[in-house]
């Protein structure tokens, strides 16, 4: 098949890229290089079967023309990151509404199957489902004030769901959407507050490794492979148009934890230093205290569950940075 992939030169997208054209697909990748880099796909060049166009998704008359001769779309392109979304919200938004709002239009006028990358920010403050279980897709959200601009991701990302989920319904356009929980992985930068980089090559480098607030705030991690499985297995599973499914890990740590398993590792002598919200990102600053998805329903549609663990994850960001 043709495939599109906006977003292609980013974090996951390259490493999509790089799956796709191993099974014998043609890429094309469209990307403005804000966030992503050529570097992600130097290794692709002189291949035949990938094609990258470096522009923004909002310029409609390419994108339509790329999905016009593409067979799928999986939509990655978006603003990402704690950092960039306090900095700067209006790109934010802009990309991420209007981005998606023309990659669906244009795909319905196409009739392309398309896969849309959500977030667990969707949820919000939710910590967890009903009597504690991990978060699962109908569980309830709660969103903060509008005045809170860490919310303004969380909120776009779901008019993009919302969006999704009325194109399939109304125009019957084969749509999947796949929630990401924290992806890591080679290639991803601590540029915009990813946490596993940052850490590690400040623990490399022998730096403080900070952490915001008292670090007993809990995430789970999946490495970027298995959430490409993930995705492409989604994208080729007919029951899993219209449906929204987490995509994640469920081996849960704090943050306080994380940076002592990354400096053990790493045998760093990094010291720990404990940096209050405010001072990172300004007054106001709301966080998550715990984020752990339910994958029942990926498993249930495809058969695949998460095969690399966290200190497997670890290892393979380490090894990439120490390289």
């Amino acid at each position: 098949m043709k495939v599109l992939i906006t977003g292609g030169a980013g974090f996951i997208g390259s490493h999509l890229a790089d799956t796709l054209l191993d099974a014998g697909h043609e890429v094309v990748v469209v990307d403005d290089l804000s966030t992503g880099s050529l570097r992600n796909v130097e290794q692709h060049q002189g291949n035949s079967r990938f094609r990258l166009w470096v522009d923004t998704i909002l310029n409609e008359a390419l994108l339509n023309d790329l999905i016009a001769e593409c067979d799928q779309v999986y939509h990655m392109a978006a603003a990402v990151g704690v950092k960039l979304i306090m900095n700067r919200p209006v790109e934010t938004l802009e990309t991420n509404v209007k981005g998606t709002e023309l990659v669906l239009r244009l795909c319905n006028r196409h009739k392309r199957k398309v896969l849309i990358a959500s977030t667990s920010e969707v949820y919000g403050k939710m910590m967890d489902g009903n009597g504690g279980h991990p978060l699962a897709e109908d569980t309830d959200r709660l969103m903060g004030a509008t005045t809170k601009r860490r919310w303004a991701y969380a909120c776009s990302k779901t008019l993009d769901e919302f969006l999704a989920l009325a194109y399939f319904e109304e125009k019957r356009l084969p749509v999947v959407i796949a929630r990401l929980f924290n992806t890591v992985g080679p290639r991803q930068t601590g540029q915009y507050g990813m946490v596993i980089p940052n850490f590690v090559q400040k623990a490399l480098l022998g730096k403080p490794i900070i952490v915001y607030g008292d670090g007993t705030q809990s995430r789970s991690f999946s490495h970027v492979s298995d959430v490409v499985e993930a995705l492409v297995r989604l994208m080729d599973t007919p029951a899993a148009v219209g449906e929204v499914v987490n995509v994640g890990g469920t081996e849960e740590i704090t943050i306080k934890e994380l940076a002592q398993l990354v400096r053990e590792m790493t045998g760093s002598a990094s010291e720990i230093e404990f940096v209050p919200y405010e001072r990172a990102y300004g007054p106001g600053f709301e966080d998550m205290r715990r984020r752990r998805p339910n994958i029942e329903k990926l498993k249930e549609l495809t058969g695949f569950t998460p095969r690399v663990d966290l200190h497997g994850i670890l290892r393979s960001v380490i090894d990439y940075h120490q390289r």
